[in-house]
Parts: C-alpha cells; sequence; structure tokens
C-alpha cells in the first residue's frame, strides 16, 4: 500500500523530487517496461489456461439457407428431373465434441507450467531491474561525492589565493606561494568539468535505469544507514542464495514446461473419439407452376424435421514419420534446457561469489578507513594551525588540505560500497 501511494504521488507532482534508494526500488520494480511486459504475459497465460479447458467443451453452431432454384432440377414430389423455379429454406443446428483426445488435457498442464514459468520471469525481471537500480544509483552517488569533493577544493584554494595576496602585501609570505597554489588551480577546474561530465551521465544512465524520461528527480541517500552483518561462512549460503534466485526457479519451470511437450508431442499418437448431434429442417416451394400443391410453410418446417447422431473413432496408423520427429525434438529441447540451467547457476554463482567477495573487501577497506579517519582529521587540524602560524607554506598547506577532502570522499564512497554490495545481497536473499 506504501508504494502504490508512493507512485501515486509521483504520477501526480512531476516536479523536481527527491528519491532515496528504497523509492527508486519501489518505482522501478511497479513500473520499468520489462515489468509490466512479464505482467502481460502472465495474464496471457491466464487466457490460455482458459483456452485449453474450453476445448473439453463441445462447439455449436447453427444456420439458415435461403436459395432459389431456376432450371431443371428434381420434383421431389414425382422424384422425375422438370423444369422447376423453386424456393428453398432450411433451417439446421449442429453440435460438436471430442469425446476424448490426450492432447487437450496436456495442453491444460501445458499451460498452467507457462503460468507458473511466467511468475517466475516477473520476479526474475523485477530483481534484475532493481539490481541494475542499485548499481546505478551508487554509481551516481559517487560521482556526486567526487563533484562535491572538487568543488570545495576549488572553492578553498581561491580563498587561499585571496588569502595568501594579502599576506604577500604585508610580506608575511612569499610571492612563490601564490603561484604554487595557483598552479594547481586549473588542474582542480580540469577535474571538475570532468568530474560534472560523470555525474551528469551517471544521473542519465539511473533515470534510463528507471524508465524515467525527463529530468525531474533528484537522488539522495538516506541520512542514517546501519551497515549489515553477512553470515558469509554458512555452509549452504551460495547454495541457499542460489536456489531462491527466480533466475533458477524459472530455468527449473522451463524444463519442466519441455518435459511435458515432450507428452504433448505424443499425444498424437493416441486416437481420438469424437462425437457429433446435428438437427436440422427445410421449408421447399415451388415458383410459376399452379398445379403442384404446396404445404404450408409450418407443416413443412414441423414435417421435414431430421435429427442426427454420430460418433467416430480416429486411429492414426502412419503419419510420415511427423509424430515421432515432433516427440524426438520436445526431448531434444529438455536436454538443452538442462543447459540453460547449468549455464543459470554458473553465471548465479560467479554473481553471488563476487557480490560476496566485494562486500567482505569493502567492508574491510570501510573499516580501516574509518578507523584511520580520526587520524587524518588530527593531522589536518595540526597542519592548519601550523599554516596559521606561519610554520607551513601555502601550497603544503593545500595538499594537507586535499588530502583531508579526499579522505573524507575515500571513507563515504567505502561506505556506500558497503550499502551497495549490501543492497545486492538484500536482493538475492528476498528471491521469490
Amino acid at each position: 500500500m506504501k508504494n502504490f501511494i508512493f507512485i501515486f504521488f509521483v504520477g501526480l507532482f512531476p516536479a523536481q523530487q527527491s528519491w532515496n534508494l528504497q523509492q527508486c526500488l519501489d518505482y522501478a520494480a511497479a513500473n520499468h517496461p520489462l515489468v509490466k511486459q512479464a505482467t502481460i504475459n502472465i495474464k496471457k497465460n491466464d487466457h490460455q489456461i482458459a483456452a485449453s479447458k474450453g476445448m473439453l467443451l463441445p462447439s455449436v453452431e447453427a444456420g439458415v439457407d435461403h436459395s432459389y432454384s431456376f432450371g431443371s432440377s428434381i420434383n421431389q414430389s414425382s422424384n422425375q428431373r422438370e423444369v422447376l423455379n423453386t424456393q428453398y429454406d432450411q433451417l439446421k443446428a449442429q453440435a460438436n465434441i471430442e469425446l476424448f483426445n490426450w492432447r487437450n488435457y496436456v495442453n491444460i498442464s501445458l499451460s498452467k507450467l507457462n503460468k507458473e514459468t511466467s511468475s517466475y520471469r516477473l520476479k526474475k525481471a523485477q530483481n534484475e531491474v532493481k539490481m541494475n537500480v542499485i548499481q546505478t544509483f551508487f554509481i551516481y552517488q559517487n560521482s556526486k561525492s567526487w563533484l562535491d569533493v572538487l568543488e570545495t577544493q576549488i572553492s578553498g584554494i581561491e580563498e587561499q589565493i585571496k588569502r595568501t595576496e594579502k599576506e604577500v602585501e604585508i610580506g608575511s609570505r612569499s610571492k612563490s606561494d601564490i603561484y604554487d597554489i595557483k598552479a594547481n588551480l586549473g588542474t582542480l577546474q580540469e577535474q571538475w568539468v570532468t568530474a560534472k561530465n560523470q555525474r551528469d551521465l551517471a544521473k542519465i544512465n539511473l533515470l534510463n535505469a528507471l524508465a524515467v524520461t525527463q529530468d525531474s528527480v533528484d537522488f539522495v541517500m538516506n541520512n542514517e544507514v546501519a551497515l549489515a552483518e553477512e553470515d558469509f561462512d554458512h555452509s549452504d549460503f551460495t547454495k541457499r542464495l542460489l536456489e531462491n534466485n527466480p533466475a533458477y526457479q524459472t530455468v527449473l519451470a522451463e524444463i519442466k514446461a519441455q518435459e511435458k511437450s515432450v507428452s504433448l508431442a505424443g499425444s498424437a499418437y493416441l486416437p481420438t473419439l469424437n462425437g457429433s448431434y446435428s438437427w436440422s429442417t427445410f421449408y421447399n416451394q415451388f415458383l410459376n407452376k399452379d398445379n403442384v400443391s404446396t404445404v404450408s410453410f409450418s407443416d413443412q418446417f414441423t414435417q421435414n424435421k431430421n435429427q442426427s447422431v454420430s460418433f467416430g473413432l480416429n486411429i492414426p496408423v502412419f503419419n510420415k514419420f511427423q509424430v515421432k520427429n515432433n516427440v524426438e525434438i520436445a526431448k531434444l529441447n529438455v536436454i538443452n534446457s538442462t543447459y540453460d540451467k547449468e549455464l543459470i547457476v554458473n553465471n548465479l554463482t560467479q554473481s553471488i561469489n563476487s557480490i560476496k567477495a566485494q562486500f567482505l573487501n569493502a567492508q574491510e577497506k570501510y573499516g580501516l578507513l574509518e578507523s584511520n579517519f580520526e587520524n587524518q582529521k588530527q593531522s589536518f587540524l595540526k597542519s592548519e594551525e601550523k599554516y596559521k602560524e606561519g610554520l607551513m607554506d601555502a601550497y603544503t598547506f593545500f595538499v594537507v588540505r586535499n588530502n583531508w577532502l579526499q579522505a573524507n570522499y575515500n571513507l563515504i564512497s567505502s561506505k556506500n560500497d558497503v550499502i551497495q554490495q549490501t543492497e545486492l545481497l538484500k536482493v538475492l536473499k528476498t528471491g521469490l
């Protein structure tokens, strides 16, 4: 319900908004075209199931014929050929039913399996969309953080140039300090242009991952994000994630459907039993023949009524090896699906182990940076005091200050990496 309300307000207020990661995931899981296509396929499967069940019902048709005949024809009274002009009207109805056709029952089972497969594909599409959103979301956050660092550095160096120029005027600083600082300003500005372009491209990629065509959303991190702990040492960690993954469940369902297709192809070997019922009546009138008495319309329809019931048994004897080949092709499709399963297992195992390795690496890196962060902060504060007291030149202080800002970015980026891998694992763990 919360997700629905969020998406509803997104449609009502297209102005600039701020979305966190969870809001991005909720929106993409409900509105991405891949997800919508998968949802449509489930609805199509519902109709296919209904159509398969409908094959067990009889087909009924009714019709009315009205015709004229001119010239030589058989006089039904004398059973002789004469030159007659006649009017003929017929009312008929017919019902046909397949009393037994094993193919119809197999089709029902296959349609249900196809729906099951489509349900897994929907979840698979949602997971793939979420994984892509998570990766592009943190690429954007890191690029934005780096741009903020460069903007802070440029702002700081511009202020430092002004302050150093004043100190040069009063003789407390040498003029070479100004040249040293200005020499780095151009490099920083060039880096800023590159970083701005990377941030803009990252946002375009994120909007594309969300299937949002208008740049009306800003993407922000939650203020407080708890870093998770994962039990990677559990013996069946990878196995549980693998077996719970929709891609794996999809290929298993596809194998079941292919196996059922073998039965469907083989059903053509079996006989079929058909039944039919028909009812008809007619009215016949001679035109321009005064000496022939004509029975009234209602009497003829009553007298000419006819009903018939028939049954037929069809036994396949020889079908040009078509059924045999269809069965063999269906069996090969089953084998091919098992190879698809092996590929899925390999790819998912690689993805899970890769996320596991990146999570542990990011967690370790963040721990080291966090423990050393206070030391770097204190080093910067001491250098700032030395610079103010004239014990450190402007360029050296500029380097120390930039190193401090870089340390801030590294800590933020490292934390984002841990959160990113946590979110990726969360998607894998939710599974079905």
